[in-house]
């Protein structure tokens, strides 16, 4: 059976870190280089960049010489410290409304049950009623939309380094159905569309297969999200969960916009209609 790619970022699309990241920055910053992080520094813009664009701009305001040249050891830093935020993690963070549901939904698709799931999952009911923002919800009553059958292959496409984005999410139980190996990650490009490129490469070895065109899926908040997603010919949907609002959403692009997870049913038909 004939696969599909979905590649979800992972702050303010899964979960909501709680100013994990910086604080992590924080951290790295001060153990290479035994002093605090300077305030313009610590206010870098984040939104869906990656760690390799953002170290490097956070090493330069900080006044660190040769950033480029510094970078690899501030990756690694990041890297080493990530894991022993779990617990920060635990207390702290917290799944967005929807996000297991979703992550579990399109695990089922192609299974030997017909990818069936409790109708109590369909819905969050601890998330809002978003009803009201049917101008860019995918329309799930309509059938003669092509869903293509097939198996989703599940895996990150997140500007985080991979220790960090493991840490953010294993916590909150939201690994499970994700193949980390086949994933693209911050410190691998300065480009987000260029981690599109590397995750398909990684999935075509893994899964013997080719994830051209809009057979790979890419999920985020963000309108980097989305230009990565367009650039490499994939699928994009975008989930107003972050700092961007559904009609900023719209208009970068996105093939679909949902207001958050909370609809399952909503979630495949913007990841599955063609």
């Amino acid at each position: 059976m004939a696969s599909f790619l979905v590649l979800w970022d992972v702050d303010f699309t899964l979960v909501n870190a709680s100013g994990i990241g910086r604080h992590l920055y924080r951290l790295a910053f001060a153990e290479l280089y035994s002093r605090e992080l300077p305030e313009q520094a610590d206010a870098a813009n984040m939104a869906g960049r990656t760690d390799r664009a953002i170290a490097l701009d956070v090493l330069a305001l900080a006044g660190v010489p040769d950033p480029r040249g510094e970078v690899s050891f501030f990756e690694a830093a990041l890297a080493s410290l990530a894991p022993g935020l779990g617990d920060l993690v635990r207390t702290t963070a917290k799944a967005l409304p929807g996000a297991a549901a979703a992550l579990a939904a399109l695990a089922a698709l192609g299974s030997t049950d017909g990818g069936t799931w409790p109708d109590d999952h369909r819905r969050d009911d601890h998330g809002p009623d978003h009803h009201t923002h049917d101008d860019h919800r995918p329309d799930h009553h309509t059938h003669d939309r092509h869903r293509p059958d097939g198996v989703a292959r599940q895996s990150l496409l997140t500007g985080n380094v991979r220790p960090l984005a493991e840490v953010k999410l294993a916590p909150l139980g939201l690994t499970k159905y994700l193949d980390l190996n086949v994933g693209a990650y911050g410190n691998e490009s300065e480009v987000r569309a260029e981690l599109v490129h590397l995750a398909r490469k990684r999935a075509a070895l893994a899964y013997r297969q080719e994830f051209d065109g809009q057979a790979t899926i890419v999920i985020g908040d963000t309108p980097l999200d989305i230009g990565a997603a367009l650039t490499t010919g994939a699928r994009a949907v975008a989930v107003a969960t972050g700092h961007f609002t559904t009609n900023e959403l719209a208009g970068s692009g996105a093939h679909a916009v949902l207001p958050d997870l909370t609809d399952t049913e909503a979630v495949l038909d913007a990841v599955l209609t063609r």
